[in-house]
């Protein structure tokens, strides 16, 4: 038994709106959920069934707005969330971590009635630097809460393939989440996923909108590229981090060939590096549902753009 996962899935951190950690934003500014329902509804008519949330994106918001979306289809689409993240959801606020197996227990809970479903079918967890006693038990428990009929598989959203390896150990383990994309390619987690035979659902895919957009006008201050989060590479003061837009600038033309646009191109990217990848780019929009969709029909990079790609890049 296994789960069918296509060839490209949908992100929903950008649907949950504003929220904080620490006083800082961590959500992507203002959003539409009207919009957002549609946006969801159209990826489902255009084939995509893969749906890739977490308990703590808007505080659950993202959770609640992706059980309305496909309350009526739920058994025809593929539902991952995560866990690992403690959030105050009226004050939109996250709070602080929680590896323990007390929290994953009453997390599952929380996810399964915000999303109006009876059993999540890809549950990560979404500490990513957790030790590994810590994830042997968590591991355990996911077991348990597949016998129990809550989850059907689970993975790891980690950058480390070592880690991601050990959660695909288990008998219902498929699946990783990294950061990936074209500008940042990370060979050895999929070395891993081909030889342990998991999955990696890559985050984070257009660089957080540096390979999707052209203009950058000033962003909201309560938007997460505006705040400089240690970890966020693609954006410095809410503007372009130099290296990688001259990167993407050096391969535009490659990306963009055979009639792609720059997204589709840094798509397409995905599905020739490697059979295991399933690129999951945020929308927020019809628009943007409907620009990333239609890279399937484009399909991967030929061969020997790919190498061109390669060579720019990393040669």
């Amino acid at each position: 038994m296994t789960l069918e996962l296509g060839k490209l899935g949908f992100g929903t951190w950008a649907m949950g709106g504003p929220m904080t950690f620490e006083g800082q934003p961590v959500g992507w500014g203002p959003t539409d959920d009207e919009e957002s329902l549609k946006a969801l509804r159209r990826a489902f008519d255009l084939g995509v069934r893969l749906i890739d949330t977490a308990d703590v994106y808007g505080c659950g918001h993202a959770e609640t707005l992706v059980g309305q979306a496909f309350a009526d289809v739920r058994d025809e689409v593929v539902l991952a969330t995560k866990w690992g993240d403690e959030f105050d959801q009226e004050k939109r606020e996250l709070t602080g971590y929680n590896g323990t197996v007390e929290y994953l227990r009453r997390a599952v809970e929380g996810s399964l009635r915000r999303l109006g479903t009876d059993r999540i079918d890809l549950y990560q967890l979404h500490l990513g630097d957790l030790g590994l006693d810590e994830a042997a038990l968590l591991r355990d428990e996911c077991e348990a809460l597949v016998a129990a009929g809550k989850i059907r598989f689970y993975g790891w959203s980690t950058d480390d393939p070592e880690r991601a390896r050990f959660f695909a150990e288990g008998e219902h383990g498929i699946a990783a989440q990294a950061d990936i994309n074209v500008l940042m390619d990370t060979p050895d987690m999929y070395r891993a996923a081909e030889e342990a035979g998991f999955t990696v659902l890559c985050r984070r895919p257009l660089a957080m909108g540096l390979l999707a957009r052209d203009a950058f006008a000033e962003l909201p201050s309560d938007d997460v590229r505006a705040s400089d989060p240690a970890w966020l590479l693609f954006f410095r003061d809410g503007k372009p981090t130099p290296e990688y837009f001259r990167a993407r600038e050096a391969v535009r033309d490659v990306l963009t060939s055979g009639g792609r646009t720059l997204v589709q191109g840094a798509l397409a990217w995905f599905w020739a590096r490697s059979p295991r990848l399933v690129p999951i780019p945020g929308v927020r929009t019809v628009a943007q549902v409907e620009e990333n969709a239609g890279a399937l029909e484009l399909g991967p990079l030929t061969p020997g753009e790919l190498a061109q790609v390669e060579s720019v890049l990393r040669g």
